[in-house]
């Protein structure tokens, strides 16, 4: 009788179950929907409608306006934030970065409900202001996943650096933008993938705040509410090929950054 030998390959057995049954053959499914009619037919027509018909490209600019609205917003808020929780010294800079994630530990849909509140409070009427409303209750939502990475990245700057670069006569401004801010690269990156790329897609917040306008994961939504799998697929694999396209240079960008840090002064 032969003995078992345990290999460190087996490891890898559960995982690379999970990923097929959960990945692979879901995306499976996706892409034979994509690329059928009706019928179980193949055809290139759900494709050629996506580009071709107006309303889709309309929703598709209104969802980048969305997100790059919401992406920017998110940004400019949490740069200073990261930087002051990261470089300034506080004692309590954790505890005031927790603050910012504890929302995260609140039901999805309480949060969203509390804000429209909010909003109703001070708007009255909230279809009045759409687009505003929008761009308030995403950046709500999606402001702790561009502070996290930020100030991961802002806290591990090398210390030498900013004073090499302020011994060679580089005033806060100078140190800030020719050194701070190129090697914070990777953290604005992951942060602005993490808000970017959800922003486009989360219909559910437009919604609970009574916005009737249509953004990439309404419209995909309402193509499998009417059963209409093979368009509500398309669109789907298009968006999700445009992910593995800004991952990919987002990475390449994270490699880049890393290989060049060395020669940032």
């Amino acid at each position: 009788m032969g003995t078992f030998r345990f290999s460190r390959k087996q490891l890898c057995i559960p995982y690379a179950l999970f990923l097929v049954c959960f990945v692979v053959l879901p995306l499976a499914v996706i892409i034979y929907y994509a690329f059928t009619d009706g019928s179980g037919r193949f055809t290139l027509e759900n494709l050629l409608s996506f580009f071709t018909n107006g309303n889709t490209i309309g929703t598709l600019c209104y969802s980048v306006v969305i997100a790059v609205a919401v992406t920017a917003v998110c940004l400019l808020i949490a740069y200073p934030v990261a930087y002051v929780l990261a470089r300034s010294g506080l004692k309590r800079g954790p505890v005031i970065l927790m603050m910012f994630i504890l929302p995260m530990w609140i039901n999805f849909t309480l949060r969203i409900t509390a804000l429209k509140e909010v909003l109703t409070l001070i708007e009255g009427n909230l279809s009045l202001h759409p687009f505003l409303n929008t761009i308030i209750a995403m950046t709500y939502d999606f402001l702790p996943f561009m502070i996290l990475p930020l100030y991961t990245t802002l806290l591990q700057l090398d210390e030498s650096l900013l004073e090499a670069a302020a011994d060679l006569g580089a005033g806060p401004v100078a140190v800030f933008f020719r050194v701070t801010l190129p090697l914070s690269m990777p953290g604005i990156v992951s942060g602005v993938t993490m808000t970017f790329l959800p922003a486009m897609t989360n219909y559910v917040i437009l919604d609970m705040i009574y916005n009737s306008t249509y953004i990439m994961g309404s419209l995909i939504g309402s193509y499998f509410n009417i059963y209409d799998w093979h368009n509500g697929s398309m669109i789907s694999l298009i968006l999700f090929a445009g992910i593995c396209i800004v991952s990919i240079f987002t990475g390449k960008a994270d490699q880049s950054d890393l290989d060049n840090r060395g020669a940032v002064l």
